[in-house]
Protein backbone atom coordinates (compact mmCIF):
# COMPACT_ATOMS: atom_id res chain seq x y z
CA UNK A 1 0.00 0.00 0.00
CA UNK A 2 1.48 3.39 -1.03
CA UNK A 3 1.60 6.49 1.13
CA UNK A 4 -1.45 8.12 -0.50
CA UNK A 5 -3.54 4.98 0.05
CA UNK A 6 -2.47 4.84 3.68
CA UNK A 7 -3.47 8.46 4.23
CA UNK A 8 -6.84 7.82 2.59
CA UNK A 9 -7.51 4.84 4.88
CA UNK A 10 -6.57 6.86 7.96
CA UNK A 11 -8.86 9.69 6.87
CA UNK A 12 -11.79 7.29 6.39
CA UNK A 13 -11.16 5.76 9.82
CA UNK A 14 -11.17 9.19 11.47
CA UNK A 15 -14.49 10.05 9.81
CA UNK A 16 -16.05 6.79 10.98
CA UNK A 17 -14.71 7.32 14.51
CA UNK A 18 -16.19 10.82 14.63
CA UNK A 19 -19.60 9.48 13.57
CA UNK A 20 -19.51 6.80 16.29
CA UNK A 21 -18.52 9.31 18.97
CA UNK A 22 -21.41 11.56 17.98
CA UNK A 23 -23.78 8.66 18.63
CA UNK A 24 -22.48 8.21 22.20
CA UNK A 25 -23.68 10.49 24.97
CA UNK A 26 -21.02 12.49 26.89
CA UNK A 27 -21.64 10.42 30.04
CA UNK A 28 -21.29 7.15 28.13
CA UNK A 29 -18.12 8.42 26.50
CA UNK A 30 -16.63 9.10 29.92
CA UNK A 31 -17.93 5.89 31.46
CA UNK A 32 -19.53 3.21 29.27
CA UNK A 33 -20.85 1.54 32.42
CA UNK A 34 -22.89 4.56 33.48
CA UNK A 35 -26.62 3.66 33.35
CA UNK A 36 -29.38 5.91 32.04
CA UNK A 37 -31.69 5.30 34.99
CA UNK A 38 -35.00 6.81 36.03
CA UNK A 39 -36.30 10.35 35.63
CA UNK A 40 -38.55 12.71 37.54
CA UNK A 41 -42.10 11.40 37.58
CA UNK A 42 -41.06 7.80 36.91
CA UNK A 43 -42.06 4.90 39.12
CA UNK A 44 -39.12 4.04 41.38
CA UNK A 45 -37.96 0.41 41.10
CA UNK A 46 -38.69 -1.63 44.21
CA UNK A 47 -35.83 -3.59 45.75
CA UNK A 48 -34.68 -5.58 48.76
CA UNK A 49 -31.07 -5.45 49.94
CA UNK A 50 -29.12 -6.57 53.00
CA UNK A 51 -28.61 -4.01 55.73
CA UNK A 52 -25.63 -3.79 58.05
CA UNK A 53 -27.71 -5.50 60.76
CA UNK A 54 -28.21 -8.51 58.47
CA UNK A 55 -31.88 -7.78 57.79
CA UNK A 56 -33.37 -7.50 54.31
CA UNK A 57 -34.72 -4.00 53.74
CA UNK A 58 -36.38 -2.29 50.80
CA UNK A 59 -39.04 0.21 49.83
CA UNK A 60 -41.75 -2.17 50.98
CA UNK A 61 -40.27 -1.77 54.47
CA UNK A 62 -41.62 1.80 54.45
CA UNK A 63 -45.27 1.27 53.52
CA UNK A 64 -46.32 3.47 56.44
CA UNK A 65 -44.10 6.35 55.31
CA UNK A 66 -45.05 9.25 53.08
CA UNK A 67 -41.83 8.86 51.17
CA UNK A 68 -38.15 7.96 51.36
CA UNK A 69 -34.92 9.92 51.04
CA UNK A 70 -32.87 7.34 49.14
CA UNK A 71 -29.16 8.14 49.30
CA UNK A 72 -26.49 6.30 47.33
CA UNK A 73 -23.39 6.76 49.46
CA UNK A 74 -20.36 4.87 50.73
CA UNK A 75 -17.54 4.76 53.29
CA UNK A 76 -14.47 5.87 51.38
CA UNK A 77 -15.51 8.82 49.22
CA UNK A 78 -14.40 12.16 50.74
CA UNK A 79 -17.65 13.76 49.58
CA UNK A 80 -19.72 11.07 51.25
CA UNK A 81 -17.72 11.60 54.42
CA UNK A 82 -18.30 15.36 54.24
CA UNK A 83 -22.03 14.81 53.85
CA UNK A 84 -22.33 12.03 56.43
CA UNK A 85 -23.50 14.25 59.28
CA UNK A 86 -25.91 16.04 56.94
CA UNK A 87 -27.41 12.69 55.91
CA UNK A 88 -27.87 11.85 59.59
CA UNK A 89 -29.50 15.25 60.15
CA UNK A 90 -31.88 14.67 57.23
CA UNK A 91 -33.05 11.46 58.86
CA UNK A 92 -33.36 13.07 62.28
CA UNK A 93 -35.39 15.95 60.83
CA UNK A 94 -37.67 14.12 58.42
CA UNK A 95 -38.11 10.52 59.62
CA UNK A 96 -40.73 11.61 62.14
CA UNK A 97 -42.48 13.57 59.38
CA UNK A 98 -42.72 10.52 57.15
CA UNK A 99 -39.56 10.79 55.05
CA UNK A 100 -36.83 8.58 56.54
CA UNK A 101 -33.38 8.14 55.01
CA UNK A 102 -32.50 4.88 53.29
CA UNK A 103 -28.78 4.62 52.45
CA UNK A 104 -27.32 2.28 49.83
CA UNK A 105 -23.66 1.56 49.16
CA UNK A 106 -23.32 0.70 45.44
CA UNK A 107 -19.54 0.34 45.23
CA UNK A 108 -17.66 -2.84 44.33
CA UNK A 109 -15.53 -3.60 47.39
CA UNK A 110 -12.94 -5.45 45.28
CA UNK A 111 -12.26 -2.10 43.61
CA UNK A 112 -12.51 -0.12 46.87
CA UNK A 113 -11.93 -2.36 49.94
CA UNK A 114 -13.02 0.41 52.34
CA UNK A 115 -16.55 -0.15 51.08
CA UNK A 116 -16.73 -3.78 52.16
CA UNK A 117 -19.77 -5.02 54.09
CA UNK A 118 -17.70 -5.43 57.27
CA UNK A 119 -16.42 -1.87 57.07
CA UNK A 120 -19.96 -0.66 56.38
CA UNK A 121 -21.02 -2.31 59.64
CA UNK A 122 -18.14 -0.63 61.48
CA UNK A 123 -18.93 2.78 60.02
CA UNK A 124 -22.64 2.52 60.80
CA UNK A 125 -21.84 1.60 64.40
CA UNK A 126 -19.24 4.36 64.74
CA UNK A 127 -21.59 7.06 63.41
CA UNK A 128 -24.66 5.54 65.13
CA UNK A 129 -26.76 5.43 61.99
CA UNK A 130 -30.45 5.30 62.87
CA UNK A 131 -31.38 4.52 59.27
CA UNK A 132 -30.75 1.33 57.26
CA UNK A 133 -27.41 1.16 55.44
CA UNK A 134 -27.72 -1.37 52.62
CA UNK A 135 -25.19 -3.05 50.35
CA UNK A 136 -25.94 -3.26 46.62
CA UNK A 137 -23.62 -6.20 45.95
CA UNK A 138 -24.67 -6.79 42.35
CA UNK A 139 -24.99 -3.05 41.64
CA UNK A 140 -28.33 -3.83 39.98
CA UNK A 141 -30.21 -1.22 42.01
CA UNK A 142 -27.71 1.55 41.29
CA UNK A 143 -28.03 0.73 37.59
CA UNK A 144 -31.84 0.72 37.67
CA UNK A 145 -31.90 4.10 39.36
CA UNK A 146 -29.12 5.54 37.24
CA UNK A 147 -26.94 6.48 40.20
CA UNK A 148 -23.54 7.71 39.09
CA UNK A 149 -21.94 9.30 42.15
CA UNK A 150 -21.74 9.14 45.91
CA UNK A 151 -23.55 10.82 47.46
CA UNK A 152 -26.55 11.06 45.14
CA UNK A 153 -30.11 11.44 46.40
CA UNK A 154 -33.45 10.25 45.02
CA UNK A 155 -36.44 11.64 46.92
CA UNK A 156 -39.34 9.23 46.49
CA UNK A 157 -43.02 9.85 47.22
CA UNK A 158 -45.25 6.91 48.15
CA UNK A 159 -48.46 6.65 46.15
CA UNK A 160 -51.28 4.11 45.96
CA UNK A 161 -49.53 2.39 43.06
CA UNK A 162 -45.91 2.56 44.22
CA UNK A 163 -43.23 5.20 44.52
CA UNK A 164 -42.69 8.20 42.25
CA UNK A 165 -39.38 10.00 41.78
CA UNK A 166 -39.69 13.65 42.83
CA UNK A 167 -36.10 14.82 43.15
CA UNK A 168 -32.68 13.60 41.92
CA UNK A 169 -29.29 15.11 42.70
CA UNK A 170 -27.19 16.75 45.38
CA UNK A 171 -28.02 17.30 49.03
CA UNK A 172 -27.11 20.99 48.90
CA UNK A 173 -24.81 23.37 47.04
CA UNK A 174 -21.80 23.33 49.36
CA UNK A 175 -20.00 20.00 49.91
CA UNK A 176 -17.26 21.62 51.98
CA UNK A 177 -19.26 23.60 54.53
CA UNK A 178 -22.85 22.83 55.50
CA UNK A 179 -23.11 26.19 57.25
CA UNK A 180 -22.41 28.01 54.00
CA UNK A 181 -24.89 26.09 51.85
CA UNK A 182 -27.23 28.58 50.21
CA UNK A 183 -29.55 26.02 48.61
CA UNK A 184 -30.62 22.92 50.53
CA UNK A 185 -32.06 20.96 47.64
CA UNK A 186 -33.22 17.85 49.49
CA UNK A 187 -34.76 19.77 52.37
CA UNK A 188 -36.57 22.08 49.95
CA UNK A 189 -37.85 19.08 47.95
CA UNK A 190 -39.14 17.23 51.01
CA UNK A 191 -40.70 20.38 52.49
CA UNK A 192 -42.55 20.96 49.24
CA UNK A 193 -43.87 17.39 49.17
CA UNK A 194 -44.98 17.63 52.79
CA UNK A 195 -46.97 20.73 51.80
CA UNK A 196 -48.61 18.93 48.90
CA UNK A 197 -46.52 20.66 46.23
CA UNK A 198 -43.86 19.63 43.74
CA UNK A 199 -40.20 20.60 44.33
CA UNK A 200 -39.31 23.81 42.51
CA UNK A 201 -35.88 22.33 41.79
CA UNK A 202 -36.38 18.71 40.79
CA UNK A 203 -32.91 17.87 39.49
CA UNK A 204 -29.40 19.03 40.30
CA UNK A 205 -25.93 17.74 39.52
CA UNK A 206 -24.68 15.32 42.15
CA UNK A 207 -21.17 16.23 43.27
CA UNK A 208 -19.08 13.34 44.54
CA UNK A 209 -17.00 10.31 43.65
CA UNK A 210 -17.96 8.16 40.69
CA UNK A 211 -19.43 4.78 41.60
CA UNK A 212 -16.83 2.02 41.54
CA UNK A 213 -18.35 -0.38 39.04
CA UNK A 214 -17.43 -4.02 38.79
CA UNK A 215 -14.76 -4.71 36.20
CA UNK A 216 -15.37 -7.00 33.28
Amino acid sequence: MNQNSTRACVAKFCVLLAIVLQMVSPVQAQNPLAPDGIKIGDQAPDFTLKSVDGKLVGLRSFVESKGVILVFTCNHCPYSVKYEDRIIELHNKYASKGFPVLAVNPNDSTVEPKDSYTMMQERAAEKKFLFPYLVDETQAIARKYGARRTPQVFVLLRTRTGWTVEYIGAIDDNPDDAGKAESKFVEDAVDALLNGAKPETATTKAIGCTIKWKKG
